[in-house]
């Protein structure tokens, strides 16, 4: 198969020193690309800034905020039968960017934001017989908003997982998850690799494609 992975945070830049983003390292996308590809498959990562070594046998493709991400996957998408998307974008950008670094004594208090494009909503009418994987990084029980996301974005498969828990969330080699899709009970894994739980994802993935 071909597939497409997205990976890592955004930033949106405030000036070319200040941005908003969040903690995302990469990892869990970076391990679902490389559990790919040790399978075979042809895969294309699409990834924000991190500092992670490209997985064996993958293309990267680099991009810093969410409208690049959105244009490198809506690229991308044409040429894959699968797409995993496990970067962290962010949910907003400022509204300005300015072109030199502002002056601490020049800021104005409050910071005028706007929402960045849904990436899975707005690449849903390009899906056709696609396979399309999101992820929901809640806090808590993420069992309620991964189910509204799986049909909200018309997703196949969603990967739940609460991050605030010390060995499942960010900058951390583990994850616990669980699966949902639209035509199978929920099913929890134990707490593995983030390569293991790409495997996991790969071969559902596979699965899915062979229906």
């Amino acid at each position: 198969m071909k597939i497409l992975v997205t990976a890592g945070p955004t930033r949106e830049h405030l000036d070319p020193v200040r941005f908003l983003s969040n903690r995302s390292t990469g990892r869990m996308g970076f391990a679902a690309a490389a559990a790919a590809a040790e399978r075979g498959h042809e895969v294309t990562l699409v990834t924000g800034p991190v500092a992670l070594d490209t997985p064996a046998g993958v293309r990267r493709v680099d991009v810093v905020n969410a409208r690049e991400m959105l244009e490198a996957t809506r690229r991308g998408l044409a040429g894959n039968e699968a797409l995993v998307m496990a970067a962290a974008v962010a949910d907003w950008r400022p509204k300005v960017c300015e072109a030199v670094k502002v002056k601490k004594s020049a800021m104005l208090p409050v910071i005028e934001i706007e929402p960045n494009p849904d990436i899975l909503k707005t690449l849903l009418p390009l899906k056709g017989e696609r396979v399309f994987v999101g992820f929901a990084a809640e806090t808590g029980d993420p069992a309620a908003e991964a189910r509204r996301k799986l049909y909200e974005k018309g997703l196949d498969l969603i990967v739940a997982n609460d991050v605030s828990l010390p060995d499942a969330g960010f900058a951390v080699e583990t994850n616990r998850v669980t699966l949902f899709g639209r035509d199978a009970e929920p099913v929890t894994l134990p707490l593995l690799s983030k390569l293991e739980v790409g495997r996991a994802l790969i071969a559902w993935i596979e699965g899915k494609a062979k229906r």
